[in-house]
């Protein structure tokens, strides 16, 4: 059975023009936060790191990393259902290769060959679940975190 990353993948995409193969330098922006475009991302090799520019007490800002992304990571990938600005920004952390897909393309493409698009879209849903649930468990901690230092321990 095939993986997402295993259409993603096919040189078919690559020929189509639907797919290219970009390299990335460590410290170089691969998403940033804000930009409008419509492109998906796969990481073939190298290492990202997804982070949010976050403002604190007045003009202070911070840019934590949510977390690192590697090989076989696929981000960008809301940018198949809707334009709109990306919610954050993923730099490489060290040199990364990765396949860069046209949305608009790739959502086509899934749609004329609906096998693959099921199977790619089933694929999808794991990360997206497998996010979701890491993203639960910061939450809860990170609020838990916020109770105990303002001494709000009793609702815990």
């Amino acid at each position: 059975m095939s993986t997402a990353n295993d259409i993603l993948t096919n040189p078919e995409l690559v020929e189509l023009g639907i797919a290219a193969q970009r390299h990335y330098e460590a410290g170089e922006p691969i998403i940033v936060k804000g930009a409008d475009d419509r492109h998906v991302y796969l990481i073939l090799s190298g290492l990202a790191r997804v982070s949010e520019r976050i403002k604190i007490d007045g003009a202070k800002h911070i840019q934590p990393g949510i977390c690192d992304l590697g090989e076989g990571a696929i981000v960008g990938e809301l940018s198949l259902y809707e334009a709109g600005p990306r919610s954050a920004s993923v730099i490489a952390i060290e040199p990364c290769d990765v396949l860069v897909f046209d949305a608009v393309l790739l959502s086509e493409y899934l749609d004329n060959h609906p096998e693959q698009g099921y199977l790619f879209l089933k694929g999808l849903f794991a990360v997206l679940n497998a996010r979701l649930r890491h993203a639960d468990r910061r939450f809860g901690s990170l609020l838990a975190w916020g109770l105990k230092a303002h001494g709000l321990d009793q609702h815990l």
